[in-house]
């Protein structure tokens, strides 16, 4: 389950994570968003400990969108040791997406 969590710093928040970051930006009227936080809900019950699921709500962050150059929604973000390594967008189903972080070394 996704944990509601504040942060102070977003670069804080992936860069002293000693996990990879996965991180969902979503709005709350985006029904595609809807579909992937299910998805991602079955991806934390088999990734356990071995990554880090981060919700962003583009429209209470507009900046951080903006900063990585999120322009469609939903759009996932892995980082790795404070760096992004993966930007996938819209709606991923678990196999998929499963298969692209095992790649990745996660």
């Amino acid at each position: 389950m996704a944990i509601k969590q504040e942060f102070s710093s977003f670069t804080d928040l992936i860069s002293q994570s000693e996990t990879p970051v996965l991180v969902d930006f979503y709005a709350t009227w985006c029904g595609p968003c809807q579909m992937m936080a299910g998805i991602l809900e079955q991806l934390k019950g088999q990734m356990g400990d071995r990554l880090k699921i981060v919700k962003i709500d583009s429209d209470k962050y507009p900046e951080l969108a903006t900063e990585h150059h999120v322009y469609a929604l939903p759009t996932l973000i892995l980082f790795k040791d404070g760096k992004q390594v993966e930007k996938m967008e819209g709606v991923l189903p678990l196999d998929r997406l499963t298969a692209k972080l095992v790649g990745l070394g996660i």
